[in-house]
C-alpha cells in the first residue's frame, strides 16, 4: 500500500473513533467530577468504604492551600513507598531471582512514576520483579494520572464557581473518582482488547526457546496487557519490557498499535468536552480542541514527510528512514505513534526516536517543548493549554486596552503572575539542565554521539542531552537511546527536573484556580474579547508557537536544525 494512503487511513480511523467517543466520554467525565453521590453497588459502597478507612470526609471542600497540601503529601508518600518497595524486592515473593534495586535507580524510578513521567534508566525485565511492576509501578500509573485529572478539574471549578473562601473541591474525592470511575473501567476494556490481539498476560518470569543459531534464549514474561492499557490510557509510557511498545509482547500487530494510539489520545482529547460541559459553553472546549488539532496535525505532517524521505545509503536502499522502526508498523504507524506520544506526556515508543531523521527527531522534540498541549497528558494538557489561553487573553486585552477576562473572571496581576510562573518552569529546567550537563566534562562519555565541537557527532550528542531534559521536565519519559543516563549525575538531575517540572506548575495552577474561584463573575460586554471561535483559536495558536519559538529556537539551532543542515 502507498505510504501516504496508509498514513491517511490510519489517521482517519483514529479521528473517526475519537469523534464517536468525544461526547459520551467527555460528558461522562464531567458527570463524575460534578455529582455529589459516591459510587455504590448492592453489596458494597466502594468509595464510602475507602473514605472511612482513610478517615476522609468526602463532603468537605478544600481551598487551594488544602488541595495542594493533600496532593503533595500523597505524592511524597507515594515516592517513599515505591522507593522502599524497589529496595526490598529481593526478599519479597515473585522476585524471579532479582535483588533489590540500587539507591540511585530506585530514587529516579520512584520519582519518575509518581510524576507520571515513567522515565526508565534500567531494563525492566532484569531489574523489576513481577510484584514490583503491578504493585508499585502499575498502581502509580493509575494514581499519577488521576492526580493530573484532579488538577485540571480544580482549575475548571475556578472558572465556574463563585466562592468567598475560594474552595475548588476535595482532592481525595477527585483522586478516587478519577481512578475508580474513569481509569479503571476504561483500562479494563482496553486490556481485554489487547489480550485478544496477542498481548501477553502472565505472572511467569519467562520461558526458554531455541533460536535459529541453536542457542537457548530466555524470553521474559510479565502481566503486560493490564499494565500496557493503563500505561497508554494514563499517558504514563513506562514499558514493562525494555523495548516498550516496539516489543511484540506489548504491541504485536498494527491493530494493537492503533488501539494504543487511541488510548493515548482518548482522555486528553475528551477532556476538552468535559471543560466545555462544566463551564456550560461547549464552543469553549471545541476551540481548545481546534488549537490542539492544528498543532498535532502540523507536527504529524512534518514527521511523516521527514521519515518518508531518504537520508543516507541505508535509507536510500530501503526507500525510507526505516532504521529503528518495526516493519509491522512502517513509517505511518511509527510516525503517528511518535507524534501522539510526544504530543502527550506518554513517552511510550514503538520505534527508536534516536534513529529518526534530524528533522523528524527535531519535530518530536519540539512537540514536547511546546509544553505537551497537543493534546497533552491526562489532565496536564488541559490545564496547560488553559494557562496559555489566559496569557493569550491577557495579550489580547493589552491590544484593545481593556482588563482581560476569561469566562467571566477578571485576569488581574495575581492571575497573570501565576500563569506566567507556570509557563516558565519547564523552559528554565530544560535550558539550565542541558547547559550544566554539556559543560560538565564528565558527561561527554555518556553520549552515544560525541566528538569535536561542530562535528555531526557532537551536534547529535547535544540533541540527545536536550531531548533528555525536555522529556524529564515535561514528564514525558521518552528518550534518544544513544545517551546513557545511568550515572549519579543523570539519575539525580533528571529526577529533580521531573519533580519540579511536575509539582511547581501544579502549585501555580491550583493557586490560580483558588484566585479565580474567589471572584465574582462579570457579564460579557461589547468590549469583551471572544474566547470561542476561529479568531481566538488563531490567537492562542500563535501564542503557543511564539512562546516556544522565542524560548527554544537558539537551543534547537544548535541541535536538530544544525544537524539537518549538515
Amino acid at each position: 500500500m502507498n505510504p501516504a494512503l496508509a498514513a491517511g487511513l490510519q489517521v482517519a480511523l483514529v479521528v473517526a473513533v475519537l469523534a464517536i467517543l468525544y461526547v459520551p466520554v467527555g460528558d461522562y467525565m464531567a458527570k463524575v467530577y460534578s455529582t455529589d453521590t459516591d459510587l455504590r453497588s448492592r453489596d458494597l459502597r466502594v468509595e464510602t468504604v475507602l473514605y472511612r478507612l482513610c478517615r476522609i470526609n468526602s463532603r468537605t471542600e478544600q481551598t487551594w492551600y488544602g488541595y495542594a497540601g493533600s496532593l503533595l503529601g500523597f505524592s511524597a508518600a507515594s515516592v517513599l513507598f515505591l522507593y522502599f518497595l524497589q529496595r526490598v524486592q529481593g526478599v519479597l515473593p515473585l522476585n524471579g531471582g532479582l535483588s533489590g534495586v540500587s539507591p540511585a535507580v530506585a530514587f529516579n524510578t520512584a520519582v519518575s512514576f509518581v510524576t507520571n513521567t515513567n522515565w526508565q534508566s534500567y531494563a525492566p525485565e532484569t531489574t523489576m520483579s513481577n510484584l514490583t511492576q503491578p504493585l508499585g509501578l502499575a498502581v502509580q500509573n493509575f494514581v499519577s494520572a488521576a492526580v493530573g485529572m484532579a488538577v485540571a478539574v480544580a482549575l475548571i471549578r475556578g472558572f465556574v464557581r463563585v466562592s468567598r473562601g475560594g474552595e475548588i473541591g476535595n482532592f481525595w474525592v477527585d483522586l478516587t473518582r478519577g481512578a475508580l470511575r474513569i481509569l479503571l473501567p476504561l483500562s479494563f476494556v482496553i486490556a481485554l482488547v489487547l489480550m485478544s490481539q496477542g498481548v501477553i498476560q502472565s505472572f511467569r518470569t519467562g520461558f526458554d526457546s531455541t533460536g535459529l543459531d541453536g542457542n537457548v534464549v530466555t524470553n521474559a514474561l510479565a502481566p503486560v496487557a493490564s499494565q500496557e492499557a493503563i500505561k497508554e490510557l494514563g499517558t504514563n509510557g513506562g514499558g514493562i519490557l525494555a523495548a516498550n511498545s516496539a516489543h511484540p509482547f506489548e504491541n504485536p500487530t498494527p491493530i494493537t498499535n492503533i488501539v494504543e494510539i487511541l488510548a493515548i489520545l482518548l482522555i486528553p482529547v475528551c477532556l476538552t468536552r468535559t471543560f466545555g460541559t462544566m463551564v456550560g459553553q461547549h464552543r469553549q472546549g471545541l476551540t481548545l480542541l481546534a488549537v490542539m488539532s492544528v498543532l498535532f496535525s502540523g507536527q504529524l505532517a512534518v514527521v511523516l514527510a521527514a521519515e518518508s524521505g531518504t537520508r543516507g545509503v541505508a535509507a536510500t536502499a530501503a526507500g525510507a528512514m526505516m532504521e529503528g522502526k518495526e516493519t509491522r508498523f512502517g513509517i505511518p504507524g511509527s510516525a503517528l505513534f511518535a507524534v501522539a506520544t510526544t504530543g502527550t506526556s506518554t513517552g511510550a515508543v514503538n520505534s527508536a526516536h534516536d534513529s529518526m531523521s534530524p528533522l523528524g527527531g527535531g519535530a518530536v522534540l519540539l512537540n514536547m517543548l511546546l509544553g505537551e498541549i497537543a493534546p497533552g497528558g491526562v489532565g496536564t494538557g488541559l490545564y496547560g493549554i488553559l494557562v496559555l489561553a489566559i496569557i493569550a487573553v491577557f495579550v489580547g486585552g493589552l491590544l484593545v486596552g481593556r482588563t482581560p477576562e476569561y469566562l467571566g473572571k477578571k485576569l488581574g496581576r495575581r492571575e497573570i503572575t501565576m500563569a506566567a510562573l507556570s509557563v516558565l518552569v519547564m523552559p528554565a529546567l530544560v535550558l539550565i539542565g542541558t547547559s550544566i550537563t554539556v559543560i560538565l566534562s564528565t558527561t561527554t562519555g555518556f553520549q552515544g554521539n560525541s566528538g569535536d565541537p561542530g562535528t555531526p557527532g557532537s551536534i547529535h550528542g547535544f540533541t540527545e542531552v536536550l531531548y533528555a531534559y525536555a522529556s524529564a521536565s515535561n514528564n514525558n519519559g521518552s528518550a534518544f537511546g544513544g545517551l546513557t543516563v545511568t550515572s549519579d549525575w543523570f539519575q539525580t538531575s533528571l529526577g529533580v527536573c521531573m519533580l519540579l517540572g511536575r509539582f511547581l506548575p501544579i502549585i501555580f495552577v491550583l493557586a490560580l484556580a483558588g484566585s479565580l474561584a474567589s471572584q465574582r463573575k462579570t457579564a460579557p460586554t461589547a468590549g469583551t474579547l471572544p474566547t470561542a471561535g476561529p479568531m481566538f483559536a488563531g490567537l492562542l495558536t500563535g501564542t503557543v508557537v511564539l512562546v516556544a519559538a522565542l524560548t527554544f529556537f537558539p537551543a534547537l539551532a544548535l541541535g536538530p536544525i544544525a544537524e539537518a543542515m549538515q
